[in-house]
C-alpha cells in the first residue's frame, strides 16, 4: 500500500488525476471505477479540465460506479445517476452507452445485483477503482461487518452513513436506507485501486486503516490485501 500524504484538497485531486490520466495514456479503452461523494468532485473537476483541453480522453473508455440509493435512479437531483452526469458524464466525451451504475429503481433488487456484476464480468474487468473512505470505514458503501468475499449486494446503510449523506438531502426523511454497492471481492479485484480522504472528519479512519490490523468491522481494511493500492490523504 502507498500511502501519499498531501497538504491540500487540490493537490490531492491533482495527483489522482494524474493517476488516471497516465491509466488512460497506456490503455485508452480502460475500465474505470468512479466513486461519488464530496472526496472525488475536485478530481472529477480537473479530469473534466483535461478532457476539454484534449489532454485526455475518455472516448474508448468504459465505467462502473460503485453504488446507487435504492428507490433513486436517472432524473433524480439526489441519485447518484445525476451525481455522476452533473459533475463529470455531460462534460466529457465518454460514450453515453459505456457509463454504468446499478439501477436503484428496479423491481428485482436481487437480479440488479447479478446483472451489475455481470456486466462488470464481462467488460473484462475494472482497470482502475476510485475508492472514498467513510469515518466509520466503510468503501462503496460496505458497511461495517459486510463480508469480504461479498459481491454486488443491496446494503442496509448505518446510522453514521446517513447522517453523513445528509447535506444532499433537503429533508432527513429523504435519506435511503438502502442503497446497491459493489461488494468488496468486487472492488478487489480491481486491478489498482485509489483511495482518496481529505479533512479532519477523515483523520481517525486513516490513522485505523494505518494500523494494519485487518477485520470486517472495517471495511476498508480489506485493502491491504490488494497488491496494487494508493491512499492519497490529508487535513
Amino acid at each position: 500500500m502507498d500511502w501519499i500524504k498531501v497538504s491540500s484538497y487540490e493537490q490531492m485531486s491533482e495527483i489522482a488525476a494524474d493517476i488516471f490520466t497516465e491509466q488512460l495514456a497506456k490503455k485508452p479503452d480502460s475500465v474505470l471505477g468512479l466513486a461519488t461523494g464530496g472526496s472525488p468532485l475536485g478530481f472529477y473537476k480537473e479530469m473534466v479540465r483535461r478532457c476539454q483541453a484534449e489532454e485526455i480522453s475518455f472516448a474508448r473508455a468504459t465505467t462502473f460506479n460503485l453504488d446507487e440509493y435504492v428507490g433513486k435512479g436517472p432524473g433524480d437531483a439526489t441519485s447518484y445517476h445525476e451525481f455522476m452526469c452533473r459533475n463529470l458524464f455531460r462534460q466529457i466525451d465518454l460514450p453515453e452507452t459505456r457509463h454504468h451504475l446499478p439501477n436503484g429503481l428496479a423491481e428485482d433488487l436481487a437480479a440488479e445485483c447479478v446483472r451489475y456484476e455481470k456486466l462488470i464480468e464481462a467488460s473484462g474487468g475494472i482497470d482502475l477503482q476510485l475508492l472514498g473512505i467513510g469515518v466509520n470505514g466503510h468503501i462503496g458503501f460496505n458497511e461495517p461487518g459486510s463480508r469480504f468475499d461479498s459481491r454486488t449486494q443491496v446494503i442496509e446503510l448505518t446510522e453514521a452513513t446517513r447522517k453523513s449523506n445528509a447535506r444532499y438531502f433537503e429533508k432527513e426523511e429523504g435519506i435511503p436506507a438502502k442503497a446497491i454497492t459493489m461488494g468488496i471481492e468486487t472492488i478487489m479485484s480491481a486491478r489498482k485501486i485509489v483511495l482518496l480522504a481529505f479533512g479532519a472528519n477523515k483523520t481517525d479512519a486513516v490513522e485505523r486503516l494505518k494500523s494494519g490490523a485487518v477485520t470486517e468491522e472495517f471495511p476498508a481494511s480489506v485493502l491491504h490485501k490488494h497488491p496494487h493500492v494508493t491512499v492519497i490523504y490529508g487535513k
